[in-house]
């Protein structure tokens, strides 16, 4: 017994002495690589720049999801947010009873953990998961002689205040390099000015928070790690799952203390071209503090004790942004960008009400509509292409899409096929309707539901979209999709027949006999392949009901009912008139969704 207590006591000193290092974690929100350190010659970035000075900054790091809530439900379970369930933005989705995040797993390795101040997970949180997670929350509030892990998050460069007037523009609107897919127009350079000057407010918070750890005297024991959180709060960016939404700028300092735990090739004032993403960020974690990592964990430690062999690609995706469904998956390898569009029917530039507060979307939106855009700067408005692929050295600003150049075959095939078996070996769950992936999860997790029994269980379904949204696909296949026993891989087959009109009028019988499917998500596919027939409206009509409809059935049938065109839905307005926004029951998270949708309707104020 004695020699146990002896053993215990050695543990946990080990654990809380000095020998473990401090980490100030900084995040800031909505924001690319544009700093000086990256060569952005518009960035008044000095703190920044310096830290990037004494330590490493990442080439190409990638968020995984161009906008925050599944990009940190990535960063804080170490797990694809397409293979959690957590992809659609403000979701909750339950996680695996035996998932717990990386402050857990550094708490109880006697490590001070704090974040200041924001969450936002996609996934339900179970157990405490800090020890404190406020805005107060800072590491100065740790037990004597303890290890802190703390994040900072900084709001500053966040859409909402990119767009924020009255604004005394500081960066010249006249002088800031634009991307060649925005148009040049006065509220464009208004807003990319005005973003560059919340680059430099965000800039003095980081010097800030240097420079407590540095006037504690604990510079010397302290890694440091800034990052962003996916790309700029402007269109074509934030929302977009290419490099110019997903590319965030990675800087890392080690004191000479912990430089044994820094990344491979790590030198002050060097650039490491290693790829990392946001599922590598949770066991890197771990690593620092040489934890075990657990084997559901789908990142790589990139530093520390545990570091993983660097990955060949990162992956990219979005799903449900706020109201509006457009599934896209993307991969890059540092160099290409391959891009798999999933809803060919849809835009880009859907319309989400949050993203057209800002004034370059709708000055952006209103000229495509009076005259004819360039094509890198229409494509946002159209119809996307099934494929895209994009060669950043030669064309940063993703414009020319070599998806059908002869010449770039070899590359397209290889991008093709690591974004299938990616898709495949994660579980992409997500490739689901949201409402039956939460139907068949009954309250539990939707992880856990789609590998019951040891094995992904919807492979036929990531099969099914990749072939429904392939513009070659024939009747004969489509049909074999209709005629599928699982519903997942039915509704896939639905929805090639509504972006390929072709294939719709083929099986209009079979698209008819779905109208009274039992699976409400079929039958709400079936009906927008139908594209206004009398029964295909009187369906969505009831579908968008939610005194009848789960509340996602019924947000995809607003979505579909707004697909039928102004002159329709003018005709449909008495009886849109009437939907209710509230059931009696609980509201999801972003329950204001279907009123948003409604007021895009025309229906609501």
């Amino acid at each position: 017994m004695k020699l146990i207590s002896l053993l215990t006591l050695l543990v946990v000193m080990t654990v809380r002495g000095a020998d473990r290092p401090h980490v100030l974690w900084i995040t800031s929100e909505d924001n690319g690589p544009q700093l000086g350190c990256y060569g952005d010659r518009d960035a008044d970035t000095p703190n920044l720049d310096r830290l990037a000075s004494r330590g490493v900054r990442f080439r190409r790091v990638w968020s995984v999801a161009p906008v925050c809530a599944p990009a940190r439900t990535a960063l804080i379970s170490g797990v694809y947010p397409q293979s959690s369930g957590g992809l659609h933005m403000r979701s909750q989705v339950p996680v695996p009873d035996v998932w717990r995040f990386y402050p857990q797993f550094l708490r109880e390795a006697g490590v001070y953990c704090t974040n200041n101040a924001k969450e936002d997970y996609n996934v339900e949180v179970r157990g405490n998961v800090w020890d404190e997670s406020s805005k107060r929350a800072h590491w100065r509030n740790r037990g004597a002689g303890q290890a802190f892990f703390a994040v900072f998050n900084i709001e500053l460069t966040h859409e909402s205040q990119v767009r924020k007037r009255p604004h005394r523009v500081v960066h010249d609107p006249a002088a800031v390099r634009l991307p060649s897919y925005w148009p040049d127009l006065p509220e464009v350079r208004q807003d990319w000015a005005q973003y560059h000057d919340r680059m430099t407010a965000m800039d003095g918070r980081v010097g800030e928070l240097l420079r407590e750890v540095e006037e504690a005297g604990l510079a010397g024991e302290t890694i440091v790690i800034y990052c962003g959180d996916h790309g700029p709060g402007l269109p074509r960016c934030k929302r977009t799952p290419m490099d110019s939404g997903l590319r965030v700028p990675l800087l890392m300092h080690f004191p000479e203390k912990w430089r044994h735990l820094a990344p491979a090739g790590y030198a002050e004032g060097g650039e490491l071209t290693q790829l990392v993403d946001f599922t590598d960020f949770a066991p890197t974690f771990l690593s620092l503090y040489g934890l075990e990592i657990p084997g559901w964990m789908q990142g790589r430690a990139f530093a520390g004790q545990r570091r993983a062999e660097p990955r060949r690609y990162v992956f990219g995706m979005r799903d449900r942004m706020d109201e509006r469904y457009d599934p896209v998956r993307s991969v890059s390898d540092g160099r290409w960008v391959y891009v798999r569009n999933f809803f060919t029917h849809r835009p880009a530039g859907q319309r989400v009400a949050y993203q057209f507060e800002t004034p370059m979307t709708r000055a952006w939106h209103r000229l495509a509509g009076e005259m004819p855009l360039p094509e890198a700067q229409a494509a946002f408005w159209k119809p996307h292409p099934a494929e895209e692929l994009y060669d950043l050295e030669n064309d940063p600003d993703e414009v020319k899409n070599l998806a059908g150049d002869p010449g770039s075959g070899e590359v397209l095939a290889r991008m093709r096929s690591a974004l299938r078996e990616q898709e495949e070996l994660v579980g992409d769950v997500s490739l689901l309707p949201e409402a039956e992936m939460l139907r068949l999860s009954a309250g539990g997790s939707p992880y856990a539901m789609a590998r019951a029994g040891g094995s992904f269980r919807f492979a036929e379904v990531v099969r099914s979209a990749f072939e429904a949204s392939r513009p070659g696909i024939s009747a004969e296949e489509i049909g074999t999709l209709l005629r599928h026993s699982e519903a997942g891989v039915r509704w896939w087959g639905a929805m090639g027949c509504r972006m390929r009109a072709d294939l719709a009028e083929h099986e209009r019988g079979r698209l008819g006999e779905m109208l009274a499917e039992e699976n409400p998500s079929v039958r709400v596919a079936a009906a927008e392949a139908l594209r206004g027939t009398d029964a295909a409206v009187a369906v969505l009509l009831k579908s968008a009901d939610l005194l009848q409809s789960d509340y996602y059935d019924a947000l995809r049938a607003l979505n579909s009912l707004e697909d039928l065109g102004e002159e329709r839905v003018g005709q449909l307005r008495g009886e849109l008139m009437k939907l209710p926004v509230r059931s009696g029951r609980p509201l999801p998270r972003g329950g204001d969704y279907m009123e948003r949708m409604l007021k895009h309707l025309g229906v609501r104020p």
